[in-house]
């Protein structure tokens, strides 16, 4: 595997045309933090919703039916987040954007916000993130998640003023999470579906990390990229949507390794060609 994976980044790095290195990572690169992937038997929806399924819940229609409960969900997630910390995979992945800079792009399915914490900059969020908020009927844009908003325990009801700084001061709908919904479609705005295309587009190398493949964005960013001649290193611990995607393709590795250890290798390859 480290031979193959060397001989991959030492082709790229020297490429003139579509030499930049991607990671798409997801749900698997935060659980080494403490945080539960999504679908799992400990999946957060299987803690934090046990009467629903996600496909239920975490949708815009169940949102306008059931406003609060969804909010303050949402804010149990932030205690979540916030309580955890960045592991080594978001570091080495710091570590290898200092050392690439501008050839360097990340796109996350991950609204925790650990790849930031961590470091990280060039970063397309393309699930939108858990940190801000919008109004429900479209009136106005993207904006911070008030301070004075704490996170919630999964028994802890919204307060009177969580309630009033998530109304909308425009129109009077509630605010809610900038994030996608599964009953939504990506769009350039929240998602950076055009941006994250085009990186694919024009990547060397798409390294896969942490994700099974369970939406449409990241099949299509892998998609892209195998289109325009570009390798892909799945790293996950067992096989995925990806993998049959890419199967028997040419310029492809498979990992089943710990993606700390995987990135490692990267790091310290990238390292000596950069020194």
């Amino acid at each position: 595997m480290k031979t193959q994976l060397e001989n991959i980044i030492h082709t790229v790095y020297h490429k003139e045309r579509r030499n930049l290195f991607t990671f798409l990572t997801g749900a698997g690169i935060s659980s080494d933090s403490g945080i539960p992937t999504y679908r799992g038997t400990d999946g957060i929806w299987v803690k934090g919703t046990q009467f629903h399924k996600p496909e239920e819940f975490g949708t815009l229609k169940y949102f306008r039916q059931h406003p609060e409960e969804v909010l303050q969900y949402s804010l149990f997630r932030k205690k979540m987040f916030e309580s955890a910390t960045p592991n080594e995979s978001h570091f080495e992945l710091t570590r290898i954007e200092n050392r690439l800079e501008d050839r360097f792009h990340l796109l996350t399915q991950n609204i925790d916000n650990l790849h930031r914490r961590a470091g990280s900059r060039r970063i397309y969020e393309v699930h939108g993130n858990n940190r801000e908020i919008k109004c429900s009927n479209g009136c106005k844009g993207i904006l911070d998640l008030p301070m004075e908003i704490q996170g919630k325990n999964i028994d802890e009801d919204l307060t009177d003023l969580d309630k009033e700084l998530l109304t909308c001061t425009y129109c009077g709908h509630w605010m809610r999470p900038n994030i996608l919904w599964f009953d939504e479609y990506y769009d350039e705005k929240t998602n950076k579906k055009f941006s994250a295309l085009k990186i694919a587009k024009n990547s060397g190398v798409l390294f896969i990390i942490g994700t099974s493949g369970a939406t449409s964005l990241p099949i299509a960013i892998a998609e892209t990229a195998l289109k325009y001649g570009a390798f892909i290193v799945d790293i996950n611990t067992e096989d995925n949507n990806f993998t049959s995607l890419i199967r028997n393709r040419k310029n492809v590795l498979i990992i089943r390794e710990k993606s700390t250890d995987v990135l490692k290798v990267i790091r310290e390859t990238i390292e000596n060609l950069t020194s």
